[in-house]
């Protein structure tokens, strides 16, 4: 009979979103890829909220902040690709290592 999954599981799984998340927000220099590793972190964060709701860590908080995590999640969506479509416009490119000013 095969192993129920247990709290561990559920944070290697969020340990893995979150190092990939770091990887992409640290190696990326399109600020698009950079938004989604941003992601990536926030679901890492989602999963262990969720992880240590369900195994009776956090009770039902874990799954109130998932909400407002998503919530942020797509607030942050929202305003960063704003951002990068105002670079785009001024630029003509949204590669994050040739913005060397934010002023205009």
């Amino acid at each position: 009979m095969p192993e129920a999954l247990g709290l561990q599981h559920f944070l290697l799984v969020g340990a893995a979103l979150f190092c990939m998340g770091l990887y992409c927000v640290l190696t990326r220099r399109n600020a698009i890829g950079i938004l989604m590793g941003v992601e990536l972190v926030l679901n890492a964060a989602n999963v262990n909220y969720i992880a240590f709701s369900r195994y009776g860590v956090g009770g039902v908080d874990g799954q109130v902040f998932s909400i407002f995590v998503i919530m942020l999640a797509a607030a942050e969506a929202a305003i960063g690709l704003a951002i990068v479509l105002g670079i785009y416009r001024r630029s003509g490119s949204i590669d994050v290592s040739q913005m060397t000013s934010l002023r205009g």
